[in-house]
């Protein structure tokens, strides 16, 4: 783990900071890992796309998708690609931009309080084995800065989201990864 200025980026990571964060709020206890799945264009894997979209630099004119989408501000704290490489676009003492509208245990604002993790995938496509590995390493490295975040307060975006969001999908082999921690 690095820390920079109050920051925490960890080692063995590749940085590649995003404008989308600010401050979590004072009162804020970090307490909750959040679990997506990003694909851009979706189905698609590979390539600086997703990376492009969290650094505010997506060409709208690359693939159709990208034309709406350009111009949103979000981010993720990590991103574990397909090979199980992991890079890290937040710190995560700041609230990085990825869940949106949520609520998790009747508290609202899922931001505040959560740290982020974007799988590449989609709802319907098996994740790797390297992906699963990489996302145990990193959960464990987490939980042992924020203690907070017991197995109970790792959801998916679909849980926090309903109705609305639907990653990290029925392809998520939860009980794989959970049992992983232990």
């Amino acid at each position: 783990m690095n820390r920079t200025g109050g920051d925490i980026w960890l080692d063995g990571v590749r940085h590649t900071p995003s404008p989308n964060f600010d401050r979590r709020p004072d009162d804020s206890r970090i307490d909750l890992l959040v679990i997506h799945n990003i694909s851009l264009p979706p189905g698609e894997f590979g390539g600086d796309h997703i990376e492009a979209l969290f650094q505010n630099r997506l060409d709208p004119q690359a693939h159709p998708y990208f034309q709406p989408i350009a111009g949103l501000e979000v981010s993720a704290h990590l991103l574990v690609r397909r090979s199980g490489e992991a890079q890290q676009f937040v710190s995560l003492n700041q609230r990085a931009w990825h869940a949106g509208k949520s609520c998790f245990a009747e508290r609202e604002r899922c931001n505040d309080f959560s740290i982020g993790i974007e799988l590449e995938g989609t709802d319907d496509t098996p994740y790797t084995d390297a992906q699963y590995a990489t996302l145990s390493e990193l959960t464990r490295r987490i939980r042992q800065i924020y203690p907070a975040i017991t197995k109970q307060r790792i959801t998916g975006h679909s849980d926090i989201a309903p109705g609305r969001k639907t990653d990290p999908g029925p392809a998520f082999d939860w009980a794989r990864y959970l049992d992983s921690l232990e």
